[in-house]
């Protein structure tokens, strides 16, 4: 799939967390309906076995969507699946060396924190950065948060898009306008709520506001 800076608009990142009582699929399925531009599937318990099945299942999914299906930290997973593509984190494997198992039409995805670490993510192979913490989060209680100036920075300094994340909800989302990021990446703000679709339609709206995107 050809990745483009619009795919970063509204991007969502699962976590069984809240699935009360509802299947994964049935979660991906409304966020789909409500427009998110793209999906991260984040398994931190699963079994290999497991998260191979489902992520075989979720990119069907996603392809139906037309969005790209990104896997969290695991490239095997991303190549058996034939996911779109992998984002890694500063502590997962080196960008460069998962540019190189992956080949270059996946796509890659790497946080950064610094305008250090985002220029030799882009150096490495990056397709588009996550940057953040931006707010304080539930799901990484020891995420440190980022400054509205190095988001900026970050996204003057380099050429490939940028996707801000961490703790970023309806209220705050537009807090971020001005700073060069393409989109917002989400996980609470769109699987917590009882209304997945009407939540990701919402977060969509004002994710076009912060980024001034007037056209999909």
């Amino acid at each position: 799939m050809k990745f483009e800076a619009n795919n970063l608009l509204l991007y969502a990142v699962t976590d069984r967390a809240w699935l009360a009582g509802r299947t994964l699929a049935e979660q991906v399925n409304e966020a789909i309906k409500g427009g998110i531009t793209c999906l991260q599937l984040r398994e931190k318990r699963l079994s290999r076995e497991a998260f191979l099945e489902e992520a075989k299942e979720i990119k069907k999914l996603a392809e139906s969507a037309g969005i790209p299906l990104i896997i969290n930290d695991d490239v095997s997973i991303c190549l058996e699946s034939d996911a779109d593509g992998v984002h890694v984190g500063q502590s997962d494997m080196a960008a460069q060396d998962v540019r190189a198992l992956l080949g270059p039409d996946k796509i890659l995805g790497v946080s950064a924190q610094t305008v250090e670490q985002a220029l030799a993510a882009e150096q490495a192979g990056a397709d588009y950065l996550g940057v953040g913490a931006m707010f304080s989060t539930s799901t990484k209680l020891d995420a440190k948060t980022t400054s509205f100036e190095t988001l900026k920075a970050i996204c003057e300094a380099v050429t490939i898009p940028v996707v801000a994340i961490g703790g970023i909800s309806e209220a705050n989302v537009l807090e971020l306008t001005g700073s060069g990021a393409k989109g917002i990446a989400v996980v609470s703000a769109v699987f917590a709520k009882p209304d997945i679709a009407e939540a990701a339609r919402r977060l969509k709206g004002l994710a076009k506001q912060m980024t001034g995107v007037t056209e999909e």
